[in-house]
């Protein structure tokens, strides 16, 4: 592994851990019964079956918990892949989101897809509609993904109240306005709502950059 690399990854943790302090609320209302947003960046990561994960990681193996995730019932998991592209263009330190998926996946931001070589589109999670592959190589062995690698869409996870305090339904759109010294709009970010999700916006790092997101004095939700 490269300096570079690891210099990145240091960097990717400290941004998510300042802007889990910044942002983080509790899933209730606030006194003027405003709904308490929490705005995080989904650095790259995959998601993989129970058979994927054993031909990794070898057989009867189970993700280990690193760090829990804001959504509960969710987390970062300790094993980690090393992402291959085309000529032979890699990523290590690929983290595993957990619990196990019924299909494998990676999401990556446009700057993670370019070094690798690859052109992926927006989608939804689970849309692997067009989208190119790519080989994970783990301590037990190496997986081909025909399709699957994707940079996921901006997206807000709700539950029920938020959807009726800001008048959407599942699939439709919100705004977010980022007030910060590169402050700006993110148009379109697609509603998801689940009756146990608290109230999340998922930027990709290239977003959180790109707005100043660690600095960021106010973030908004708006139609």
């Amino acid at each position: 592994m490269s300096a570079a690399t690891l210099d990145r990854s240091l960097v990717e943790r400290l941004v998510r851990d300042a802007l889990s302090r910044q942002f983080r609320g509790n899933g209730h209302a606030a006194p003027d019964g405003k709904p308490k947003l929490v705005v995080n960046i989904s650095a790259r990561h995959c998601h993989v079956t129970p058979e994927d994960l054993e031909r990794l990681f070898g057989k009867g193996h189970q993700l280990t918990v690193h760090k829990p995730l804001y959504q509960d019932g969710f987390f970062a998991a300790e094993e980690a892949v090393t992402i291959i592209g085309p000529r032979h263009r890699m990523i290590p330190n690929l983290r595993i989101l957990g619990p196990c998926r019924d299909h494998s996946q990676v999401e990556l931001a446009f700057t993670d897809a370019i070094s690798l070589g690859l052109d992926v589109p927006v989608r939804k999670s689970g849309d692997h509609r067009d989208s190119p592959g790519c080989y994970l190589l783990g301590p037990a062995g190496m997986i081909e993904l025909p399709r699957g690698v994707i940079r996921h869409e901006r997206h807000v996870h709700v539950g029920p109240a938020d959807c009726a305090y800001y008048g959407v339904k599942d699939g439709d759109r919100l705004n977010l306005r980022v007030k910060s010294s590169c402050a700006a709009v993110l148009e379109d970010l697609l509603v998801r709502l689940a009756p146990a999700s608290k109230l999340e916006v998922h930027l990709d790092t290239d977003e959180g950059n790109a707005v100043d997101l660690p600095r960021a004095t106010k973030v908004e939700l708006f139609k």
